[in-house]
């Protein structure tokens, strides 16, 4: 008996996913668990697994439609199965290759990413070979994806067009990617926004951490990325008016300080919240810093998980190369401190040079919400509580 392949409701907050690609073509035989689809939310792209063994009968809504959750996908049963009852009481949904042309046999390979031997006619071989192109960088327009004299004549056409240039490779513009980057353009565009920037001691804070790490179990030490939430949240509650919202022609202070902390993923970047941060110990936040790390790199938060920040930090510290930056706001929030590397500096301490630990940090508030000066207050209240961690016992 035929079932349905439907979008799942990921978290309490999603009302409609996008399917990224379909992993199986219509015709093919797929098992219960089998991952026959990749669907995305605002927050973060997920599996979709065989919901019962039998055929993919028909995709429904193919690559790149943007439906409900609980609209039809798709629809597996036995082979030959009639399926027009289920059809016509869904409908159909409108996408690009909707109806299941995305996921039928015959589409052209991606530039730059050919597996397996290459499908070419010997004209086209012959021609690749005395031209000294790389014919498996070759899309080929033929039956079944073959590659024509005509496509190996055109590529070298594109390749003199372009001044020589070879095209390594071709990324689909799609997915977490295009999520992240239209989220970041909107915010850019409609956020009239100032960064500033400034340097904290840390030399205390990294003693600091050290006597409370001493003697401790390895996944029970506390991470600098929650000292930084917990000085974040120290310092909210001492500034509360950063811990805002704009929305419509309302500014909302939030009483709640939800830190959203951005994780660097393989496919881009997902911001996971850590709920009232002012309420948890040291040890907590890093396990919850931890834990959100893990399971953001094998792709396992919920976008409950991703939404209800007030405040995020973004650290690119980790790489050893910037130490000032200016990070884009996460909207809709109104402020977003970037974290610089770490390095030796040479300062005044009594009137003596000395080398210290530095840190480089970078406020972006949006100004709508939040004026400089009030800006460069919440800033110097991090610096100073950053400089002096013993501040956070009392």
């Amino acid at each position: 008996m035929a079932v349905t392949v439907v979008m799942p409701k990921l978290g309490l907050s999603m009302k409609e996913g996008t399917v990224v690609s379909w992993k199986v073509n219509e015709g093919d035989s797929v098992k219960l668990g089998t991952v026959i689809a990749e669907i995305m939310t605002e927050k973060i792209t997920s599996k979709l697994e065989a919901p019962a063994d039998g055929v993919l009968l028909r995709i429904v809504a193919g690559a790149k439609s943007k439906v409900p959750v609980g609209s039809v996908l798709g629809v597996i049963g036995d082979a030959g199965e009639n399926i027009e009852e289920i059809l016509a009481s869904v409908g159909s949904v409108v996408g690009e290759a909707a109806g299941g042309a995305a996921g039928r046999k015959g589409t052209a390979p991606v530039r730059g990413q050919a597996a397996g031997p290459v499908r070419a006619t010997p004209a086209a071989k012959k021609l690749a070979e005395e031209m000294g192109i790389d014919i498996f960088k070759v899309v080929g327009t033929g039956p079944e994806g073959r590659i024509t004299r005509d496509d190996v004549s055109s590529f070298e056409e594109e390749l003199e067009a372009a001044g020589g240039k070879e095209l390594l490779q071709e990324i689909a513009y799609e997915g977490m990617r295009r999520a992240i980057g239209e989220h970041m353009a909107m915010s850019a565009t409609i956020v009239p926004r100032v960064t500033l920037h400034g340097t904290a001691d840390v030399q205390d804070a990294r003693v600091f951490l050290a006597a409370a790490n001493k003697d401790v179990r390895k996944k029970d030490t506390i991470s600098f990325t929650a000292l930084l939430v917990k000085v974040v949240a120290a310092a909210i509650e001492k500034r509360p008016k950063i811990n805002a919202t704009l929305e419509g022609d309302v500014i909302k202070v939030w009483k709640n300080i939800n830190v959203s902390v951005a994780v660097a993923v393989p496919d881009g970047l997902v911001v996971p919240v850590i709920r009232d941060a002012n309420t948890k110990t040291l040890t907590q936040l890093s396990r919850e810093v931890r834990d959100f790390a893990e399971r953001a790199r094998k792709n396992r938060l919920t976008p409950d998980e991703m939404s209800g920040g007030t405040f995020t930090i973004t650290n690119l510290g980790g790489f050893g190369s910037v130490d000032w930056f200016t990070p884009i706001i996460n909207q809709p929030e109104s402020a977003i401190l970037g974290v610089g590397r770490m390095y030796d500096a040479v300062v005044a301490k009594d009137g003596i040079p000395v080398v210290r630990r530095s840190l480089g940090l970078s406020l972006t508030i949006d100004h709508r919400v939040i004026d400089g000066a009030p800006g460069a207050e919440f800033l110097g209240v991090l610096i100073d509580m950053l400089s002096n961690p013993v501040r956070l016992l009392v």
